[in-house]
């Protein structure tokens, strides 16, 4: 019998705040995008088919995204923050330099638009960008904000939801906001908060998935 539903975390404080709910596996795979990938293709090679693929975790708002600590974010797309050139003129995405990133517009890698249907009145919807490395000054979160035009940054999530696409399955990506990003002296933190939120938003979404 096959699970239906897959939910990967980077940490264990992830997995513990979702729970094991009855009909899906949550495993925690590590942190970044290299762990995320290997885990979502271990996981569906092993465990699937899954009808659903959800990362799921805490995340930094970015700045300008009016986002609170607590609040829960549904993912319209999953951005890759640093894959491109540097060049004098700025950033530029891999496509720009005839390169193939996935089969998605620029960094954007796309959720599944049926899902996101389902979830999205459960949080805030927006672009979450996935980082290698976090933004802990004023000026490397302005540039992420300004480079992905998303409200949030994680670690896993375009490695996760690109995973699932390229092996047919649904998938998306949803945080509680635990932090603000910029300069660590001024940033606020409340990670207890964030999970229970991750915790409730969750169940939510397992409640509305199970209805289809």
């Amino acid at each position: 019998m096959s699970h239906r539903l897959l939910i990967v975390t980077a940490v264990q404080a992830e997995a513990d705040a979702i729970g094991k709910p009855k009909g899906a596996i949550v495993i925690a795979g590590g942190i970044g995008r290299t762990n995320a990938a290997i885990t979502t293709t271990a996981s569906i090679l092993t465990d699937g088919p899954f009808d659903w693929i959800i990362n799921a975790g805490v995340a930094g708002a970015l700045p300008e995204s009016d986002l609170q600590i607590g609040d829960v974010v549904i993912a319209n797309k999953c951005v890759y923050a640093e894959e491109g050139l540097i060049t004098p003129d700025g950033f530029q995405t891999i496509d720009t330099v005839g390169f193939v990133l996935g089969n998605f517009i620029q960094n954007e890698v796309p959720v599944d638009a049926s899902v996101l249907e389902r979830l999205q009145s459960i949080g805030t919807v927006g672009g979450i960008a996935t980082v290698a490395t976090c933004s802990g000054t004023n000026k490397q979160a302005s540039l992420i904000r300004n480079r992905t035009g998303c409200i949030c940054e994680a670690m896993e999530g375009a490695a996760v939801v690109h995973t699932a696409n390229r092996l047919g399955a649904k998938a998306i990506e949803i945080r509680a906001i635990s932090n603000t990003t910029g300069d660590r002296s001024s940033q606020q933190w409340n990670l207890d908060l964030a999970l229970k939120n991750l915790g409730n938003a969750l169940r939510q979404v397992i409640t509305s998935l199970r209805e289809v």
